[in-house]
């Protein structure tokens, strides 16, 4: 496949904001491993590539991703994020110097975003250096970038690999029509009362969390 040269790209970048030009797909899921997906929009089929956290999440049939558009050179990537919140973390890693797209999912695809932003605001360098391919140097620089970048989103701290079971009740929670800074108040009461809520099986976790909202707890 030909590509534009790097010049003639850069001004479709700048001139048409070409990086902007896919921002979601919604289409018939034909192939998915952890890390990469082909979706089939009207006959077209789009590789994209993702955390294993937005893999679990896509069903089988019929799928709609987030997605950034990466071009640079004769290099054109898509990125796809199940929940926009993901997607804003990914743009803000890939802002910090040093740090490109494949760093950027390697870093999302080992701590869900909840608990990179919790280890940003931690200063917890440990945490992070336990990403593949991230030293100390790559730690102190993206927690020193990142601190000031904290988005509007919730993150809990939690016990590592709990932060994608909060996500999935959390989107139950919002589905069902209660408002986000309920929920968001709701979930935090009770994981500070017990660090194993998240834990728990989701069925279990639900009814605790609907008791919780509804006061019936």
């Amino acid at each position: 496949m030909h590509l534009p040269s790097a010049s003639h790209t850069d001004r479709l970048g700048e001139n048409w904001g070409f990086q902007a030009m896919i921002a979601q797909l919604r289409g018939k899921l034909l192939l998915k491993t952890p890390t990469q997906s082909v979706i089939d929009c009207s006959g077209v089929g789009y590789e994209v590539n993702h955390t294993p956290f937005t893999a679990e999440k896509m069903p089988q049939g019929e799928v709609s991703l987030y997605i950034y558009t990466y071009v640079k050179e004769d290099i054109l990537q898509l990125y796809g994020f199940y929940d926009p919140a993901e997607k804003e973390s990914f743009k803000q890693l890939i802002r910090v110097s040093s740090v490109g797209p494949k760093l950027a999912l390697s870093i999302l695809s080992s701590l869900a975003y909840q608990e990179l932003w919790s280890a940003v605001q931690a200063r917890d360098f440990s945490r992070l250096q336990g990403i593949p391919g991230i030293g100390k140097k790559t730690a102190e620089r993206l927690s020193l970038e990142l601190k000031d970048r904290i988005p509007n989103i919730s993150f809990q701290p939690g016990p590592a690999g709990a932060t994608s079971g909060s996500q999935e009740l959390e989107s139950i929670l919002l589905n069902l029509g209660y408002q986000r800074n309920e929920v968001q108040r709701s979930l935090k009461k009770i994981s500070d009362s017990d660090e194993n809520f998240y834990q728990e099986p989701l069925e279990t976790a639900v009814r605790r969390a609907l008791s919780e909202l509804t006061g019936s707890a």
